[in-house]
């Protein structure tokens, strides 16, 4: 029997099998790297930190963790807002006006809001936080309902803020539930920095507000 080598038979098979085993290491590639990639970067982020805090004093190194805190939990260092109980993690938009409907919309989608010319974190007064509440958890999206929870709070729960790389501890001391056009409980009355949170009650209504107060935790 005679056996016919057919050259460019072979090389098409061959170039076919490369073009299979390159396209199989290329999908591997890219499979590791998308499932890898955010464990990866999370510790190259805590080796960074490890190894700028081995020349940082004790002031620094404290700012430093405190950021990577914030990063841990997908927030912004800058100013953000963490309620472990609830599960509540969200960036804060600052100086939104609370009485201009296209204003403090426009921040609701992106998270929390910081009323104007309330406080900030550590300047001894009223921090002012305001977010959406809603009735179903179907269109929690659509309302950014950071707050929706916020009536399971109970005194002594903690709250975490972040603002400018550092970390405030805040512990709830009370929950008020309000009238629409109450303010009464924005007074300081001497009481120095309180965290102040509000949110619509019942959820997904405007018709009275939900206010929980928490105090600063040395």
């Amino acid at each position: 029997m005679i056996v016919v080598y057919d050259s460019q038979n072979f090389t098409r098979r061959r170039k076919l099998l490369e073009i299979i085993a390159s396209s199989f290491i290329t999908f591997s590639i890219v499979s590791l790297t998308f499932y890898f990639f955010p464990i990866l970067k999370e510790e190259i982020k805590f080796w960074n930190v490890k190894k700028e805090n081995t020349r940082l004093g004790f002031g620094d190194l404290i700012v430093k963790m405190d950021a990577y805190d914030a990063w841990s939990n997908n927030l912004d260092p800058y100013f953000s807002i963490h309620i472990p109980k609830i599960d509540a993690k969200a960036n804060i938009v600052p100086n939104i006006d609370p009485g201009n409907p296209d204003e403090y919309l426009l921040a609701l989608k992106k998270g929390v809001a910081h009323a104007r010319g309330a406080s900030f974190p550590g300047q001894e007064s009223n921090v002012y936080l305001f977010s959406h509440s809603t009735n179903s958890p179907l269109n929690f999206s659509e309302y950014n309902a950071v707050f929706y929870l916020l009536r399971k709070l109970e005194k002594k729960d903690k709250i975490y803020v972040y603002f400018l790389n550092k970390k405030y501890v805040y512990e709830v001391t009370d929950i008020v539930i309000a009238d629409a056009n109450d303010t009464s409980w924005l007074n300081e009355k001497g009481q120095g920095e309180r965290l102040i949170l509000q949110t619509c009650d019942p959820p997904g209504t405007s018709l009275k507000r939900l206010i929980v107060i928490a105090n600063p935790v040395n």
